[in-house]
């Protein structure tokens, strides 16, 4: 996005593109390859936006070469930012050449109206509003691109979305409690939330949106909370939805920057080595790095606790958190003061990251927005994105992800992932209409069905 606060080296650094922006094809690619089966047209364009490594373009180009159909002629157009060069992504347009036509275009999401050249059939996108909330205007910039999809889509056209999941609240302002009581998630609390609040881009600024902290029945600065005593804090919750999903982004980096000592395999087969898929539990396969500032003790005490395979490591996930938690809190001692690589590790992190806000809508407000705003595109024939069917929202829980938070924090938030199928409806399609209207009651409060009724029938 063009904001310029965009950390245009970091997002589009191979090592981030490659590899840690490039995992969950499968997840990704799962509703567009959904859309393309229910259009009409025989040569159907679709259209992805932000592709990164090419991940859900290697899965569409498989599941295509698998399919009983080959007689469609799929035209796939890949939208990424300027700039952005990733080897993975050209293997996967590779292999999608074999099924399809491919061909990758420069731009930002906000100017796609001027970057396609007349409507398609289905548009793709994964993780695309918080970056446009966060460089390209918050809710206004937010707003206006959900406004241009609907002049790139053709009628009955569709916009398969995924993004990180909310939480199941009528609005991310009101306040609870979370009580944390893990020094490495207390002394990430005093480095993180301060320059968030101060510095990201955020809802988060009426008074009755004011974050506090006590330990010991006293309420404390956030700048001076104590890694050693327990904190009982109260937020908006989605203040502590990003504190929750800053802390896990944050953990992979680390990880895979290799300063903690050792670094597990998070893409590929040795990834899901699962003891128990449903409940998240898996065995987690590492490396060991040259890291020498972290205590000897706590390297070998992981090494105690597992078993060399082939040539590597494996030990219990649950066993490796743990570990984790306790490397990264000297990792975070050591940025705090801005000691060495941990700091310069840290720094990339806060740019690339730090100041995003990665779920500022509920599913309620996340439908309602896009069915809302929609209405006001600039075209002669009016039309609305909306699911049509029950099954064209999802939500997918992130079990291992899960299964940490739960003995990490008391009462954690729910880590998932939301993903959204749109319909581009006709306001003058009754029937179509009526669907997506029943499907929005499953999800959608009162209110926000009200505006949208308003929003359809009062152009």
């Amino acid at each position: 996005m063009a904001g310029a606060t965009f950390s245009t080296s970091l997002k589009t650094a191979a090592g981030y593109i490659d590899v840690a922006a490039n995992a969950h094809g499968e997840e990704k690619g799962h509703l567009a390859l959904r859309a393309l089966e229910r259009v009409r047209s025989d040569r159907p364009h679709l259209v992805e936006i932000g592709p990164g490594g090419g991940s859900s373009v290697a899965f569409l180009a498989s599941q295509l070469a698998a399919g009983e159909d080959r007689a469609r002629d799929v035209r796939l157009t890949l939208v990424e930012v300027p700039g952005v060069v990733s080897t993975s992504l050209e293997q996967a347009m590779d292999d999608f050449s074999r099924v399809g036509r491919c061909e990758l275009v420069t731009g930002f999401a906000q100017d796609i109206a001027n970057i396609l050249n007349g409507p398609v059939d289905v548009v793709s996108a994964s993780a695309l509003l918080h970056e446009v909330y966060s460089y390209g205007g918050g809710y206004n910039g937010l707003h206006s691109m959900i406004r241009t999809i609907p002049t790139v889509l053709r009628p009955g056209g569709m916009f398969a979305y995924r993004d990180v999941y909310a939480v199941k609240a009528p609005s991310l302002h009101d306040r609870c409690l979370q009580t944390y009581t893990s020094r490495s998630w207390l002394r990430f609390l005093r480095m993180f939330v301060p320059q968030y609040l101060g510095e990201g881009t955020h809802p988060y600024h009426s008074a009755s949106d004011l974050v506090v902290f006590r330990q010991d029945s006293r309420i404390v600065p956030v700048e001076r909370l104590c890694e050693r005593t327990g904190v009982v804090a109260s937020a908006p919750v989605g203040v502590f939805r990003e504190v929750q999903r800053h802390y896990i982004t944050l953990r992979d980096h680390v990880w895979r920057s290799g300063v903690l000592g050792f670094t597990p395999f998070l893409e590929g087969p040795l990834a899901g080595d699962w003891i128990d898929a449903r409940y998240g539990h898996k065995r987690v396969h590492f490396f060991l790095t040259d890291t020498d500032w972290l205590p000897a003790s706590q390297k070998g005490m992981l090494l105690a606790l597992s078993e060399q395979y082939m040539d590597h490591w494996t030990v219990d996930g649950d066993v490796f958190d743990e570990c984790t938690d306790i490397a990264l809190n000297a990792f975070l001692e050591l940025a705090e003061r801005d000691d060495g690589v941990c700091g310069e590790v840290w720094r990339s992190w806060v740019t690339r990251e730090g100041r995003e806000t990665y779920a500022y809508l509920t599913l309620d407000a996340l439908l309602a927005a896009f069915a809302v705003n929609s209405t006001e595109a600039a075209l002669e024939e009016r039309t609305v994105l909306v699911p049509v069917r029950v099954d064209d929202v999802i939500r997918r829980d992130r079990a291992y992800y899960q299964r940490y938070l739960r003995r990490a924090i008391p009462n954690p938030l729910r880590d998932a992932k939301q993903l959204v199928l749109f319909t581009n409806v006709s306001v003058d399609d009754s029937d179509s209409l009526s669907q997506g209207m029943q499907c929005l009651q499953q999800w959608c409060s009162k209110s926000s069905l009200a505006r949208v009724y308003s929003a359809i029938n009062g152009g």
